[in-house]
């Protein structure tokens, strides 16, 4: 493995500034914000880092190479001039899979095939041997072909980095582990914070709200695919995992209050809650949106509602929203987010959020109507 390496975290849409944000602050270099994803230079330690410690971006990449590829030919030429062998050793396993964008190459098992038979032509060379077993670890092989612009590269964390690992049932409508982070930072949450959710389901927001404020690093639950690898330092994932651990601070002052109308969603949140490590700073309780009470100086109040494609029918979707328009009423030291499809969702509520986002949950458009003054 490579001492300095180009890194590629793909994204979901919208999060990309935050991702890149993060990033910096775990010490990656020439970080780049881009469409669907960030790019970051680093070394090994930075893989294992960023791997551990990153909330919002969806898994870790080594960028091997990019280039224009408009026939099979160039495609097969540029993958073999990549260095696989100072990855990949002559019993690793190597599948490929990928996409193709607005570009000349569309077939995506075509292109599977090509890079397939150029990496194992390039290993050929390397190794002077005529067959690979691929009984070794696995290094996914991953591609993207956008508007005729090829990226290769070799997946280092295995499962998507929204596992945290303390989520193995959820509620009906989920929210993805990472939009939930993204969400909670930019609600602006802090260590002192005292944050509710009124539909919590099973507690995704919640939870990332207080492993966002207690510095709880996400990936520590969990294993990476990299660790498997002949050449990864086991010494090196032990000392950032410890080094992560001692950046916690479980002894912050931050409270986060679950309710919904399920009894097993509540059960569910708090069982979550558990396996995250983060029960002493979670409560969640049976309770209908309209008993909602702001209680104490400030709160921070962040939501998925069910919605009308989802889980309720449009027309009960808007009578919830109406409800919370008359509950969250401004006020000093409040503040109020909201995540949904619903294009018409300020003219139910009954006024103009303060700041909207466009966000994607999964492959829905919505917008996160944000309320603070």
């Amino acid at each position: 493995m490579d001492s300095h390496m180009i890194f590629c975290a793909p994204c979901l849409l919208g999060v990309e500034g935050l991702v890149a944000e993060e990033l910096r602050t775990l010490g990656c270099e020439k970080v780049k914000a881009e469409n669907g994803r960030v790019l970051f230079e680093g070394s090994e330690e930075i893989l294992v880092r960023s791997n551990l410690g990153s909330r919002y971006a969806e898994r870790v990449l080594i960028l091997l190479g990019e280039f224009t590829a408009l026939s099979f030919e160039e495609l097969f030429e540029g993958v073999k001039a990549l260095p696989w062998e100072a990855y990949l050793s002559r019993e690793d396993q190597f599948p490929v899979s990928g996409s193709s964008l607005s570009s000349a190459l569309h077939s995506v098992p075509d292109c599977q095939s090509i890079i397939k038979k150029a990496i194992v032509e390039r290993l050929k060379q390397k190794y002077h041997i005529g067959w690979f077993p691929e009984t070794g670890p696995l290094h996914k092989i991953r591609f993207r072909i956008l508007k005729n612009r090829v990226s290769l590269m070799i997946d280092t964390s295995g499962a998507g980095l929204h596992k945290r690992g303390y989520r193995k049932n959820s509620t009906e409508a989920p929210i993805k582990e990472t939009l939930a982070a993204s969400l909670v930072k930019l609600a602006r949450v802090r260590g002192d914070g005292n944050v509710i959710d009124p539909f919590c389901g099973s507690g995704t927001l919640l939870i990332e709200a207080a492993m966002l404020a207690l510095n709880i690093a996400p990936g520590l639950g969990r294993p990476f695919q990299a660790e498997n690898w002949a050449e990864s330092k086991a010494e090196l994932w032990r000392r950032e995992r410890e080094k992560a651990v001692s950046m916690a601070k479980p002894e912050a002052p931050f409270h986060a209050a679950g309710y919904d109308l399920d009894p097993g969603a509540v059960a569910l949140t708090l069982e979550n809650a558990r396996k995250a490590g983060v029960i002493a700073h979670v409560t969640a309780k049976v309770r209908d949106v309209r008993e909602f009470a702001e209680e104490g100086p400030y709160g921070c109040v962040i939501c998925n509602p069910p919605y009308g494609e989802r889980l309720l029918d449009l027309r009960e979707a808007e009578e919830l929203y109406r409800v919370m328009g008359r509950l969250f009423q401004p006020r000093r030291g409040w503040s109020y987010h909201v995540i949904t499809p619903d294009e018409e969702f300020e003219k139910v509520f009954g006024r103009p959020a303060n700041k909207r986002r466009k966000l994607y949950n999964g492959m829905i458009k919505c917008q996160y109507y944000q309320y603070f003054k």
